[in-house]
């Protein structure tokens, strides 16, 4: 009855409303009466005025940048998920994406394309909000580090990075001796051409060198931390020294730009004395989430952007400002976790990809046309390299660190990434770079980037030291041993019962590893720890309440599926727990049309579709990454299908295949762990001969329940706690009784390839 009541004041009221806009505008026009009111009148059919309209609509300054953006973020996400899939950094594809996007790809073999999605007169509104992402991005970079490390450290780390700067600063100027009279801009002198030509060999792209870092798992080790130190006191020294090139290059000379130099001076002093305090106290005072509100963020914003703009006016560049406004942020790690939350995805997602295409089209490779011009683009990788990489490893070396430790330093530091792309675009600006020079710059900063996970390959291949990537207690334990994946925490606590189930009563016989991995690029480097606690403490809480002893283990990860087959084989566990989600029981339509349409559109599996892996998994209805863990896992796999499962005291199995033998062993478990009450399912009599069974059936304590019938009612089913399954089981009665394995309990299906 109130649904009625509501249709009808509904129809009632837009019926009234109606009625009286449609009078009132025939009043209206009746006070139209001795006015000049022009009638646009034209003899194009409507459909050639509606394409004209559109045409309009497209070419709108708003309407063009939003497609610019849109195929900016499409493209960069491919490309850095193509990197990724090669084990390089995703900036590295988000600067190719830029590159193919400009002139040198798009705009040489797709002229027409290119300059209706970037027109030149659209690129300054492109540019403009380029240098907003980079302003939040350099922000960022500033609160990343750790001042109280670097004192911690500084003795050693000065020494390294200092080297790492003059010794490619040196080589550069050196440089910019032999290549000025061809390559300089006429209206620039040596002095800014050489400056700027070693600032550029000198810079080390902290992001990128922290991310590579938090990859391999050494954040945590001496290493590590000494080259995260290096990076950090590089970045401050690299940016100061900057900060004096661009006012020597503005000012003209360096006795011009003293008075610039002075001003950056006191700007610098105001910063540390009065505004750090400052936001000290505005930090002790709200120092949560909770307490973090707008008008709070908003003085931190502001200061931000006065920081920038003052730096801009004094002459040294607005980025310079906004690097400095995230150094003196709050030194609490928390504090700066939950501000860089806040304007991370903007900044790296929305925003920084922009500057990379921005780069892109002003990278005009097919400048350099010429062996001789690929020779100096090879002569400047050289220095480039040879200045940075030998300058920090000799230097590293020097003060104490092994040879090993020394050249990964060295291989660290010369990743530039990022950074260097800022650096160059602002010589870019300033007129001291010109576009050819710019464009081997560019290339260089991509050569130094991609060459840094190789190299360390290399230098960890002939140093041939065990890698650490699993936990001493792990590797060199006999034990039975159980590792269990999760990604939400809700998820490893069933993870944690089952695996429990397996080992309640081995007596310190067994190992119970938690292995939870996290996406590199959804993780700033402040928030590791914090996030490392968060995820597993819901799961140590439930280990302590079971007095379950476990051993953790966390780490970064470009390849989830891979790394979790790694650390399973590389361990060598008796089993592997994974858990999946209850939609992998695909029964409707709506189920089929989103798995095929998912199918169509994972990028996973397409390139498994190139590769000619996609035939491995058509016959496993799993999702992608169940599906590749499957194929790489040389360990037994138990996949989880959890319906909130609590107390394992009730068993269900049901035996199909002759292979179904595999599950006796974990019968046996199960029985002697957690006493739990089996029930088999042989309809086939296929265990009836099998002399492990036989020993099951005949226990005294306990026994194996075993029942030949030919149907199993859902009653039944959902007396149990769990169903244990074989993988070729389980893909038969998908097959057959979807919707009766749907009423079913919790399921745990085993593979092992060691059997089958």
């Amino acid at each position: 009855m109130k649904h009625i009541r509501n249709i009808l004041f509904y129809i009632v009221t837009i019926g009234i409303f109606s009625t009286l806009i449609y009078w009132f505008i025939l009043q209206g026009k009746l006070l139209e009466a001795g006015r000049s009111i022009v009638v646009k009148s034209s003899n194009e059919s409507t459909w050639v005025q509606f394409t004209k309209s559109m045409t309009e609509n497209l070419g709108h300054p708003l309407a063009l940048l939003l497609s610019q953006i849109v195929t900016i973020i499409l493209v960069a996400r491919i490309f850095g998920w193509l990197c990724r899939k090669i084990g390089q950094p995703t900036v590295i594809g988000e600067i190719a994406a830029g590159i193919v996007l400009g002139p040198s790809l798009t705009g040489l073999y797709f002229p027409e394309f290119s300059a209706a999605l970037f027109p030149a007169s659209s690129l300054g509104n492109l540019q403009f909000l380029s240098q907003i992402g980079l302003i939040l991005f350099m922000f960022m970079v500033g609160m990343e580090l750790e001042l109280k490390t670097i004192r911690n450290k500084a003795q050693e780390a000065v020494v390294i990075s200092h080297s790492s700067i003059i010794t490619p600063f040196t080589l550069g100027i050196v440089l910019a001796y032999y290549i000025y009279d061809k390559f300089a801009p006429t209206n620039i002198g040596f002095l800014s051409f050489a400056l700027f030509l070693g600032i550029a060999m000198s810079i080390t792209a902290f992001p990128v060198l922290a991310r590579i870092v938090q990859e391999r798992g050494i954040h945590k080790t001496k290493l590590g931390t000494v080259v995260i130190t290096c990076a950090a006191v590089d970045d401050i020294t690299a940016w100061s020294l900057l900060a004096a090139v661009i006012a020597i290059v503005k000012a003209g000379s360096f006795t011009s730009s003293l008075y610039t130099i002075a001003l950056a001076f006191g700007y610098v002093l105001l910063m540390l004395k009065v505004v750090k305090p400052f936001l000290k106290r505005v930090g002790e005072l709200h120092p949560s989430r909770e307490t973090l509100t707008k008008p709070v963020v908003a003085i931190f914003l502001l200061t931000l952007m006065l920081s920038s703009y003052a730096t801009e006016v004094i002459g040294i560049h607005a980025l310079f400002g906004a690097f400095m406004a995230g150094a003196i942020m709050p030194e609490s790690m928390k504090f700066r976790n939950i501000f860089i939350e806040k304007v991370e995805d903007i900044a790296l997602v929305l925003l920084l990809p922009l500057f990379f295409v921005f780069t892109g089209l002003r990278t005009q490779i097919g400048l350099i046309n010429e062996p001789y011009l690929w020779e100096v683009t090879g002569m400047i990788v050289l220095v480039a390299v040879a200045g940075k990489f030998f300058g920090s490893s000799l230097a590293a070396k020097y003060v104490g660190m092994k040879w090993r430790d020394s050249l990964i330093i060295g291989a660290l530091m010369n990743a530039r990434g990022l950074v260097e792309l800022v650096v160059l675009n602002i010589g870019y600006d300033l007129g001291v770079l010109s576009p050819q020079i710019f464009a081997m710059l560019v290339i260089m900063a991509l050569v130094t980037t991609f060459m840094t996970g190789p190299v360390i390959n290399i230098i960890e291949w002939i140093f041939k030291k065990e890698k650490e990537d699993l936990p001493t207690t792990v590797r060199l334990n006999n034990k039975y041993k159980v590792l269990f994946s999760f990604g939400k925490p809700e998820r490893g606590i069933s993870l944690l019962r089952l695996a429990h189930s397996f080992t309640k009563r081995q007596n310190g016989n067994a190992i119970i590893t938690a292995l939870h991995l996290s996406p590199t690029n959804e993780l700033s480097r402040l928030n590791v720890d914090e996030y490392e606690l968060e995820s597993f403490a819901p799961v140590i809480e439930e280990s302590r309440i079971m007095r379950q002893k476990l051993t953790t283990f966390f780490k970064e990860s470009n390849d989830i599926v891979s790394d979790i087959a790694n650390v399973a084989n590389t361990g060598q566990y008796d089993l592997l727990l994974v858990g999946i989600g209850q939609s992998v029981y695909e029964g409707s339509l709506l189920g089929k049309v989103l798995g095929f349409t998912t199918r169509i559109i994972n990028p996973d599996r397409l390139l498994n579709k190139v590769v000619g892996k996609e035939k491995l998994f058509e016959d496993t209805p799993f999702d992608e990454k169940t599906r590749n863990i499957l194929s790489k896992c040389e360990v037994p796999v138990g996949i989880l299908i959890d319906k909130s499962l609590g107390a394992i005291d009730q068993v269900f199995i049901p035996i199909h295949l002759s292979a179904d033998a595999l599950l006796l062993p974990y019968i046996q478990k199960l029985i002697d762990n957690s006493e739990a009450r089996i029930t088999l399912w042989d309809k086939h009599h296929i265990l009836k001969n099998n002399s492990e069974f036989k020993k099951l059936e005949e226990r005294e304590s306990n026994p194996v329940q075993i029942i030949y019938d030919s149907i199993i009612s859902p009653d039944f089913l959902q007396q149990n706690d769990l169903m244990l399954i074989s993988l070729n089981s389980w893909k038969h009665f998908v097959d057959t009784e979807a919707a009766w394995l749907k009423q079913g309990p919790s399921t745990l299906i085993i593979s092992d390839h060691r059997l089958n």
